[in-house]
């Protein structure tokens, strides 16, 4: 079988031939093509060494040479190209202990992963070759590891993670005996060495899939989710559903649903929705009260119970925060999830007047609110595992009535900070209010008389009500 390559990747082909090499298309490109979905990254192995590969191209970088691999600049793309290798024991349960040139493209197919993964196509005339059964594997929506799956998981304690990341992206399922062995206690042991960045990257990708929570239920399943954030497993069984009805699911599929709910390409909002509620079992509460018993009219009464979480996001902050923070997020990352994750829970209602608004813009910050009606829906998601029909939704209606109000202040660029106002400390202490707490105070009560008054955002008025406010003090 032939696949049909780019011009561009015959072209750096060519400079191989011509030379007496020989090269191949590897990976997720020839997977991707099988699937008919644009590939973007192209992994190149050849029978040259990483010395040849310098010698035929201008622009070469040597980003893994100990490796036998090379990243080529060709036209506009940078290509990596790899010589064909062989390896043998991985002590460390990632890198192998020894690396070997090979002589042909199917010795080095057989170090690879998944079956999947281990086909070729030669870039002189797209000729497959494919030793390992990879593109029925793909027809068949498998993930299937190259020869014996306890061996390839020995090697790297990443492919199990790995296996379910595909599984999660593709919509593929994980062939039988090759997930039955991510079960075993060796494989497991061999998971929890790999470095805790390792795990985030596969994480990442997971959370990035069109649906989240397949990649997420295997990682439970599995015990790799518990295994590197603990903090989930008291999410299952808590239940939240009381006489009210608010919710369907545990915490943990409801975070997982939530997850699907979120926007793909927003890896933050997908985080705040995963560890949005994730203190609720810390905040839980059970209230137990009689009322009457509407089904009798003997005056007779019955015991509810009520399940309350109140400020279980507060709850969530903190644990959000110490798990990325494991996890190894930047900062900046943390930062905006965890204060998406502390401010899910505002309670809008049509009766806010316009200063509450824009003291709500204040507290949520104008860049971020976008992002929190993103984590609403995918909340408002998580609690049936289906989209919202925003004709029949009073949660719905109110939230889109509070963004037009809220583009309506920012429209109207009504004074929302201390830089904003039209007075500033040095305009204050030159009137004789000198600097300190109290300066600071002052120019903070100025701000909250021009959220309730926009019109007070005036020099000459600000600097009269900071003089009153000072003979106040």
């Amino acid at each position: 079988m032939k696949i049909k390559l780019p011009k561009e990747l015959k072209e750096f082909g060519k400079v191989f031939f011509d030379a007496g090499f020989k090269a191949y298309l590897v990976g997720g490109a020839v997977r991707d093509m099988f699937m008919k979905v644009s590939a973007h990254d192209w992994d190149i192995a050849t029978n040259a060494t990483p010395q040849d590969v310098i010698s035929l191209f201008k622009f070469v970088v040597p980003t893994g040479i100990e490796h036998g691999t090379v990243t080529v600049h060709f036209k506009g793309n940078e290509i990596e190209v790899t010589t064909f290798r062989t390896e043998s024991g991985y002590s460390d349960g990632r890198h192998p202990d020894s690396i070997n040139y090979a002589a042909t493209i199917q010795e080095d197919l057989a170090r690879r992963d998944f079956t999947m993964n281990a086909i070729a196509a030669s870039l002189e005339d797209g000729l497959i070759v494919d030793p390992y059964g990879g593109e029925q594997d793909i027809k068949k929506k498998l993930i299937r590891t190259v020869g014996n799956a306890h061996e390839r998981f020995m090697e790297d304690g990443l492919r199990p993670i790995r296996a379910i990341r595909f599984a999660s992206k593709l919509g593929f399922c994980i062939e039988n005996n090759t997930y039955s062995e991510i079960f075993k206690k060796e494989i497991k042991e061999k998971t929890a060495s790999i470095s805790i960045e390792r795990f985030r990257d596969e994480f990442e990708k997971i959370m990035k899939s069109q649906k989240p929570s397949v990649g997420l239920k295997l990682l439970e399943e599995t015990g790799l989710l518990f295994m590197f954030i603990p903090e989930f497993e008291v999410c299952r069984n808590c239940v939240q559903s009381d006489y009210r009805a608010f919710h369907k699911f545990d915490v943990l599929d409801h975070l997982f649903y939530a997850c699907d709910g979120a926007p793909s390409s927003k890896l933050n909002v997908r985080l705040a929705a995963l560890f949005h509620d994730i203190g609720k079992p810390s905040a839980k509460k059970i209230i137990k009260e009689k009322v009457l018993d509407g089904k009798k009219n003997d005056g007779s009464t019955k015991e509810i119970e009520t399940i309350t979480f109140y400020n279980h996001e507060a709850f969530s902050q903190k644990i959000t925060e110490k798990i990325m923070t494991r996890l190894k997020f930047s900062n900046e990352m943390i930062n905006n999830v965890c204060h998406l994750v502390k401010e899910h829970m505002f309670h809008y209602e049509s009766s806010w007047s316009d200063a509450a608004v824009r003291r709500f813009i204040i507290r949520v910050k104008p860049e971020c609110m976008e992002d929190l009606y993103d984590l609403r829906m995918a909340d408002m998601y998580g609690m049936w595992n289906e989209k919202v029909d925003i004709r029949y939704s009073a949660s719905v209606q109110l939230l889109l009535e509070l963004k037009a109000r809220v583009e309506n202040e920012l429209n109207k660029k009504t004074a929302l900070s201390l830089k904003s106002l039209a007075v500033n400390g040095r305009d204050l202490m030159n009137e004789g209010i000198p600097s300190g707490k109290i300066l600071g105070r002052i120019l903070n009560e100025l701000l909250d008389c021009v959220l309730e008054d926009p019109s007070m955002n005036q020099k000459e008025k600000l600097i009269a009500t900071a003089k009153s406010l000072f003979q106040d003090c």
